[in-house]
Formats: structure tokens, C-alpha cells, sequence
């Protein structure tokens, strides 16, 4: 296997995420201002499998929406060799046509794919994908913002 393009340490230099928030393990592909495709090691250990579901864990569908969404916002970062920072946020500001294909437990592997669709206006128009073994397991088109904050 081939080194990630992004390990886990640049990716805490990308996203403003934290443990447990931070839904991105790695990065293997990337292609400037097209496309991102990242890697989730889904374990027994997350905090949510505590209560979604005691007896049969699930990922929760908002929290596979928003490791798309950090996908997405690594996709839009590296495309502009930027690294966080203290006055930039970024925001979703839309959610469309969000699909669920079948539930995501502890020992898979997801992957994450983002391809950016449009930019225009400072909105950022994302297609994205989540995969496990090579089976879609959620879709949705996602809208972010980068805003200074002062």
C-alpha cells in the first residue's frame, strides 16, 4: 500500500475537527479542485455506538453527512494549499438529495469521495459518495461557505 497523501497529523493541520468530532483518518487520492476520495476506520470504540444502537450499532447518518463534509472541506483546502486558521470557518449550507443504502458498523472501512461540482459566489457545490468494500452506502450533494470570522 501506497503512503496516504494526507496522514492523519496534515489532516489536523487541514480541519479545525477534534476528537471524537473529527471523521477523517487519511487521505489516498487527490486531484486539485476535482476530486478527494479519504478513508473513515469505523471502530467499536466511537462514542456514539454507546447509545445508536446498544444492540446492534449503527453509525448515525448525520455523522457519515459530515465526514462527506470534511471530505469535502479537505478537497477545498488542499486545492488551495491552505491550512486552517484562527479566522476561517467553514459552513454547510445545504443538504440535497441525501440517501442512505445500508447501515455502516463497527470494523468497516468507509470511504469518503468528493468532487466538487461548482463554485460560484463563494458557495462550493459538492457531489459526494460514501463506500464501503466498493458498495455506495450514502450519496448527497453538499453546499459549504468559507467565511472569515473576526
Amino acid at each position: 500500500m501506497t503512503a496516504p497523501l494526507l496522514d492523519i497529523h496534515k489532516i489536523l493541520k487541514k480541519l479545525p475537527h477534534r476528537y471524537p468530532f473529527l471523521l477523517v483518518d487519511r487521505v489516498i487520492e487527490f486531484e486539485k479542485d476535482k476530486r478527494l476520495l479519504a478513508l473513515k476506520n469505523v471502530t467499536i470504540n466511537e462514542p456514539f455506538f454507546v447509545g445508536h444502537f446498544p444492540v446492534r450499532p449503527v453509525m448515525p447518518g448525520v455523522l457519515i453527512l459530515e465526514a462527506l463534509a470534511q471530505t469535502a472541506a479537505l478537497l477545498s483546502f488542499e486545492s488551495a494549499g491552505q491550512d486552517i486558521s484562527d479566522d476561517m470557518v467553514v459552513y454547510f449550507v445545504g443538504i440535497d438529495g441525501a440517501r442512505f443504502k445500508r447501515p455502516v458498523e463497527p470494523g468497516d472501512q468507509l470511504k469518503l469521495e468528493a468532487q466538487l461540482d461548482r463554485a460560484r459566489a463563494g458557495i462550493y457545490k459538492y457531489k459526494t459518495k460514501a463506500f464501503v468494500d466498493g458498495e455506495v452506502v450514502a450519496e448527497a450533494e453538499l453546499m459549504c461557505t468559507m467565511r472569515r470570522v473576526s
